[in-house]
């Protein structure tokens, strides 16, 4: 298993020169209790005497004894089944159900009153002991028992769940933190335990002590979960020594000891059940085993006597760490493994230089034979999840600033051809497109979904995942405790609290229609070459960032990045509190920004009721048990709080308050500090000038993922510029090269790429690297504004390459495409060092661009003859889709690119100007005739399928027209007509309606 760094490696001290750590919680203001507790207590009183006493009693009296007074002979067999006997059998089962209602009134009574903790089961009854639970917990809660009713007034209102036997406790909550929905009992036992925690106190300063024994040595036993409920150390101390802030002293008692299970108290929150625990010497309580004890079982006492033993030795480590650490520090936290690694043979070939999502990117360009290379955003290049999000959502917004460009005017509209980055933009997007791992994002996404169907189809709950490790291409996931045994293909990893998916069983994963799982993943940076993803909405309360503030706002952009932006989450918000307003443009939908933080507890403190109410109504204990089953669609999307600024010591508490139940929410709060203490923190991280994420309480160190500020930026520059509501009355965008298309204009090389591809002037490369050599030319004839060699070699070998290879190839590609008649090279560098074609090399789409630009701009403006030339021209070169003939597996890189937009909504407005040029001259067979050309490559353009109506209903042929709406309607399927065109039916063909019901 790979190493885990912890605080030593780090060389950085655990504790704090100034003062201890303050990690204890605050408490809560205690509520007073109401005139409806009395109400309540008072029916629930009512309640069990008529449950308790008054049905046997009402048995008496009705029926009497319901059993044969003697015992019966064989003859009583035979006897007929009368009222008498019937009633009799009623009664008995009434009886029956009686005692076994008696029963569970007093199993809870007594677990109540005695505050051992969580009461027994009584077998068969689950409704009615709920029900006895509810009602004694009612009346106990105006009364000083209440104190001892942690356990089971913390489950009012949720199923009973005994068949979870998950063998870890992990915490859900931050340990001594009172969550806000707890019951009125939860509030006086706090107030009951503050005022024995001052007595104890009191009573420690005065003897000199700390709480070191009277009497026998006396152990307590972990026990196991019951339905939700986890044991845990503050739970224990406020049992049994009436204040749960003294689980400190419970650590410090046993951490680093063997536990029979071979493993050690490491955290103060992650602890097992099974394990034994020894206390302080004052503990009291039913649950506690004096050493030795009689009354538990051989192999307990045994286990009791073998942890015993190991007391010196938990003594002299604790009194070797007073001197560096600070009683008050404690780790609450669960701890954060690293997954066992594949061996160093499995990564890939030597030409392959994998990073930690199993994505490779090529080498740097210096010493390319086209001059020396300049550098890419390094963050960007080591970040791929959050690149491939940035680049799949900058394709979709440039993509819907063309669609919505082609709701305008037929010739000069704006939106076209997208605006060209340059600068820091234009290297930001090449450092996209060089380090993005949109294969990476597909297998996460199809995984994680593909788990969350086959759990579904098992009618099993998602598991709550703290983290995901990405390793050479396989997935782990870190569960919070186990969950059994997963499903196939997914198999159990180093321990039960992995579930571990290999990238070739992910490989066979097909899209789902299942609901994110996890939508709340983020990467945090690498580790021993595995990458973090931390599951933020499952972190059971607040996790903090310190460090220098230029650092964290780094890390808070690249967390916000790509959680707006991610491919494995379907909806969720993103609230950006004091910070961030600039981001906003990356995902509207997604980032909300506020400015402070009374606007956050305005808004999440009602969210936060919303949420409890609405998972209440649903008999859900939490967001992931609405993930799954019919209604996973429709809500439970998760909220993740990014806070950058350190809030006030009063704000830090409430924000720790409101935090307590976040993660059963689904919320999850991410607090930048100026310091590492924050009162309700769980989890700690610091980000080190040098780049380095540090949490040693969870046992790691990071290379962080960040996004500095001028990368950031950058980034949004590029979402802005393609923003379709920006300057829609802007200057109209030209294409980004025209070409001389007169007769003196021949190009020396010509590809055809519209259609099966060709090239013309070249002759053929060789066989063996024939396909390379096309694709790269292909690549650098559709970015004529010039490539990155690294965005090239990125594009050609998705899987890495070496330098030299890529070098080989470049230069091939120059010799191949050879010189102009004054010697300048086809191919070379510009002035920043990007790879230019020449303009003698040229593409029919280029000569397409040109063309249409003339005929709407250009020469054609002025000529009408001129104008139905050039478009006829035009429309003669599209011979099909773009690259029609490619091979499987390559031109990959097409995805990035939003040709395939493009391209069609040039064909359609070619095909557009061209039927308005007929119909001027009432050429309605010429209109038509260029409408269909265009459709063959643009089928999905409504703008022609509404121009070809008029056309048709120009030729004055009413069959015609019901024959092409019938078309329409048929091809339109159970979506309908899209409005428009509806509109259009009813204006040239009112009748239209009645055929296409006869049709249905």
């Amino acid at each position: 298993m790979a190493r885990r760094s912890t605080s030593s490696s780090t060389g950085r001290p655990t504790g704090n020169p100034s003062g201890p750590r303050n990690r204890t919680p605050q408490p809560v203001r205690v509520r007073r209790r109401t005139f409806g507790d009395f109400v309540k207590a008072f029916l629930a009183f009512v309640a069990l005497l008529a449950l308790v006493v008054g049905v046997p009693g009402a048995l008496a009296v009705t029926v009497g004894w319901p059993l044969p007074h003697s015992a019966p002979t064989m003859g009583w067999l035979s006897q007929p089944i009368g009222v008498d006997t019937f009633l009799n059998i009623l009664t008995v089962i009434v009886w029956l159900a009686w005692a076994q209602f008696t029963a569970c009134v007093l199993v809870e009574v007594k677990a109540a009153v005695s505050g051992v903790g969580l009461p027994s089961r009584v077998p068969g009854a689950g409704p009615s002991q709920l029900l006895a639970r509810q009602l004694v917990a009612a009346l106990l809660l105006v009364g000083a028992t209440a104190a001892s009713l942690t356990p089971g007034l913390s489950q009012l209102g949720h199923s009973m769940e005994g068949n979870q036997k998950g063998t870890v406790a992990a915490a859900q909550a931050t340990p001594g933190l009172l969550a806000q929905q707890q019951e009125q009992a939860k509030s006086t036992a706090a107030a009951l335990a503050e005022q024995a925690g001052h007595a104890a106190a009191q009573a420690q300063a005065e003897h000199g002590s700390t709480a070191t024994a009277h009497g026998a040595t006396k152990y307590y036993r972990i026990q196991p979960p019951e339905g939700r409920h986890h044991d845990s150390l503050w739970e224990i101390a406020q049992r049994h020594l009436g204040d749960g802030r003294r689980y400190k002293e419970i650590y410090e008692l046993n951490k680093d000891r063997i536990q029979p299970d071979g493993s050690r108290l490491s955290e103060a929150s992650l602890i097992r059940p099974g394990w034994i625990m020894e206390m302080p010497g004052d503990a009291h309580g039913g649950e506690l085993v004096a050493n030795p004890d009689a009354h538990v079982s051989p192999e307990v006492r045994q286990q009791i006597g073998d942890y015993a033993r190991t007391g010196d030795h938990a003594q002299q480590h604790q009194q070797q760490q007073q001197g560096g650490q600070h009683a008050g520090e404690d780790g609450a936290t669960a701890q954060i493994s690293v997954p066992s690694q594949r061996q160093a043979g499995d990564a890939g070939t030597p030409a392959q230089a994998h990073d930690a999502s199993g994505h490779s990117s090529s080498g740097s360009a210096s010493g390319s034979v086209f001059g020396s290379a300049f550098g890419l955003s390094e963050a960007l290049l080591g970040a791929p999840l959050l690149a491939a999000g940035l680049l799949a959502a900058l394709g979709r917004r440039r993509r819907q600033a063309l669609w919505q460009s082609a709701l305008g005017a037929v010739g000069g509209r704006r939106g076209m051809e997208p605006p060209t980055p340059t600068g820091d933009a234009q290297d930001v997007q090449d450092a996209l497109l060089v380090g993005a791992d949109p294969e990476g994002v597909r297998l996460l996404d199809r995984s994680l979904r593909g788990l969350a169907a086959a759990l579904t189809a098992e009618s099993r709950s998602l598991p709550v995942v703290y983290a995901a490790w990405l390793s050479h291409g396989d997935l782990h996931l870190q569960l919070a405790q186990p969950a059994g045994k997963p499903p196939a293909p997914w198999q159990l990893g180093q321990d039960q609290t992995f579930w571990t998916l290999s990238r070739a069983d992910a490989e066979h994963y097909e899209d789902t229609d299942a609901a994110a799982p996890y939508p709340g993943l983020v990467s945090l940076g690498t580790m021993d070459d595995s990458r973090l993803l931390l599951n933020l909405e499952a972190v059971p309360g607040i996790v903090s960032l310190s460090g220098r503030e230029a650092d964290r706002a780094a890390v808070f952009a690249s967390v916000a990045a790509e959680l707006a932006t991610n491919g494995w989450s379907d909806r969720m918000t993103i609230t950006l509190v004091g910070f961030g307003a600039d981001l906003t443009p990356l995902a509207p939908n997604r980032l909300r920004h506020l400015d402070g933080v009374e606007a956050l507890f305005e808004t999440m403190e009602a969210e936060t009721r919303q949420r409890r109410g609405a998972l209440g109504a649903a008999d859900h204990h939490s967001v992931l048990t609405g993930r799954t089953g019919p209604a996973q669609h429709t809500r439970w999307a998760p909220n993740l709080v990014l806070l950058a600024t350190q809030p006030s010591a009063e704000d830090a508490v409430r924000l720790a308050e409101l935090a307590a139940d976040a993660a059963r929410l689904g919320i999850g709060y991410l607090v930048g500090t100026e310091s590492a203490d924050l009162p309700g923190a769980s989890w700690a991280m610091e980000i080190t000038p040098d780049g380095k994420l540090l949490a040693p309480l969870l046992g790691l160190e990071l290379d962080a993922q960040l996004l500095p500020a001028v990368q950031q930026r950058a980034v949004v520059e590029l979402f802005v510029e393609a923003d379709p509501e920006r300057d829609p009355d802007g200057p109209t965008n030209a294409p980004p090269f025209l070409v001389d298309i007169s007769e003196q204009g021949r190009p020396a090389v010509y590809a055809r790429l519209v259609g099966p591809y060709e090239i013309m002037g070249l002759d053929t490369p060789d066989g063996d690297r024939s396909a390379l050599l096309h694709e790269a030319l292909a690549l650098l004839l559709l970015h004529r504004e010039g490539v990155h060699p690294r965005v090239l070699s990125s594009a050609l070998w998705p899987r890495g390459v070496t330098e030299d290879v890529r070098d080989a190839l470049l230069e091939r590609l120059r010799a191949w495409l050879g010189t102009d008649p004054d010697g300048s090279p086809r191919l070379r560098a510009d002035a920043t060092g990007r790879l230019v074609l020449a303009k003698s090399v040229v593409s029919d789409l280029d000569v397409l661009r040109s063309l249409y630009y003339e005929a709407t701009q250009g020469k054609g403006v002025d000529s009408r003859a001129v104008r139905g030339r050039l478009l006829t021209d035009a429309l003669v070169l599209v011979r099909g889709p773009l690259l029609a003939d490619r091979a499987e597996g390559r031109y990959r890189w097409l995805t990035h690119e939003i040709i395939d937009a493009q391209l069609p909504l040039l064909v359609a407005d070619i095909g557009l100007a061209l039927s308005a040029f007929h119909l001027e001259k009432d050429r309605a067979e010429k209109a038509i005739e260029a409408l269909g050309a265009a459709l063959r490559t643009a089928a999905a353009d409504e703008r022609l399928w509404n121009e070809l109506l008029r056309a048709t209903h120009a030729t004055g042929d009413p069959d015609r027209v019901r024959a092409l709406a019938a078309d329409l309607v048929t091809r339109s399927g159970a979506r309908g007509l899209p409005p428009r065109t509806e509109a259009l039916l009813d204006e040239l063909l009112p009748t239209w309606r009645d055929g296409a019901a006869a049709t249905g």
